[in-house]
C-alpha cells in the first residue's frame, strides 16, 4: 500500500555511485511509498548517457541534464545546440542543474554566470524548464535570473530552494517555482517553512536531492527517493493540508512544469 498516491521526487542523482549496489531496488522502494516518478538529475555533461540510459530503463524516471555550477571551471562549456539536441530524447524533461554556487566554489563565479546564461537560453529554446542551484549568490541569482526574464520568458524551478526570503519572493515574481527537500523537514529550518507557508501552493515541488539531505528520521544516512514521502509530510504540515491533498497539488504543479513528464 503506496504512503501517499501520485508523489513525485523532482529531483534526484540516480546514477551516483552510492547506488550502484542497488539501483533497481531503490526504485522500487520509491514505488512502494507513493513516488510515482523521478526526474534524475546529470550534473557533467559527459555522463549524460549513463543518465539517460537509467531513464530508458525505467518507467517512472525521467532525466534533465546540465553542468552543475561547482563543475563549471572544470568542465567544458555547455553550448545551448549541445543541450537543445539532447532535450530531443522523449525522456528529456528539463535544462540544468545549473546556477551558482559561492560557498564552495566563488573563484569560478564569472564561469558559472557564463553557463547559467548558456542554460537559460537553451531552456528558451527548448520550453523546458530550468533547474537551478543556488547557494550564497542570492544578488546575482536574481539579478541574472530577472534579467534574463525580461529579455526572453522562461519556465524554471529553485531546486532545494533553502536562499533567502527575499531570493524566493524574487523567484516566485517571476512565476517560477519553490522546490521542498529534506532541509524543509530538519527541526531547525522554522525559517525556511515560513517562506514556503507564505508561497503560492500551486508553485510548490517536491523533491530529495538523493543521494544528499535525507530528511528525518533519516537525516545523516544516504537519502533516496522514497524519503519523498517524509518531506511532504511536513509540507502538509505547513500548508494545513492532508498528505493527500498535499500530494495532489505538488504533483499538479510538477505536471504542469515539467510537460514532457505529465502523467
Amino acid at each position: 500500500m503506496s504512503l501517499i498516491p501520485l508523489i513525485v521526487d523532482s529531483h534526484c542523482h540516480l546514477d551516483f555511485p552510492d547506488f550502484d549496489a542497488e539501483r533497481d531496488e531503490v526504485i522500487a522502494r520509491a514505488r512502494a511509498a507513493g513516488v510515482s516518478r523521478m526526474v534524475t538529475i546529470c550534473t557533467r555533461l559527459r555522463n549524460e548517457p549513463q543518465v539517460r540510459a537509467i531513464a530508458e530503463s525505467h518507467d517512472g524516471v525521467f532525466y534533465a541534464a546540465g553542468t552543475h555550477p561547482m563543475s563549471a571551471a572544470q568542465e567544458p562549456m555547455a553550448t545551448v545546440d549541445q543541450l537543445v539536441a539532447m532535450s530531443a530524447h522523449p525522456k528529456f524533461v528539463g535544462i540544468g542543474e545549473t546556477g551558482l554556487d559561492y560557498h564552495y566554489s566563488g573563484d569560478s563565479a564569472a564561469v558559472q554566470q557564463e553557463s547559467l546564461r548558456v542554460h537559460i537560453e537553451a531552456a528558451r529554446q527548448t520550453g523546458l524548464p530550468l533547474i537551478i542551484h543556488a547557494r550564497e549568490a542570492d544578488d546575482d541569482m536574481a539579478r541574472i535570473l530577472t534579467e534574463e526574464h525580461r529579455a526572453g520568458t522562461y519556465s524554471c524551478v529553485m531546486h532545494c530552494f533553502s536562499s533567502s526570503a527575499e531570493l524566493g519572493r524574487a523567484m516566485l515574481d517571476l512565476g517560477f517555482y519553490l522546490s521542498m527537500s529534506g532541509i524543509a523537514a530538519f527541526p531547525k529550518s522554522g525559517a525556511l517553512r515560513d517562506i514556503f507557508a507564505a508561497a503560492p501552493l500551486d508553485r510548490i515541488l517536491l523533491e530529495t536531492d538523493s543521494p544528499y539531505l535525507a530528511p528525518p528520521p533519516f537525516r545523516g544516512k544516504r537519502n533516496e527517493p522514497a524519503y519523498t514521502a517524509h518531506t511532504a509530510k511536513v509540507g502538509a504540515e505547513v500548508f494545513g493540508l492532508s498528505l493527500k491533498d498535499f500530494a495532489a497539488a505538488t504533483t499538479a504543479n510538477f505536471d504542469r512544469l515539467f510537460t514532457k513528464a505529465a502523467a
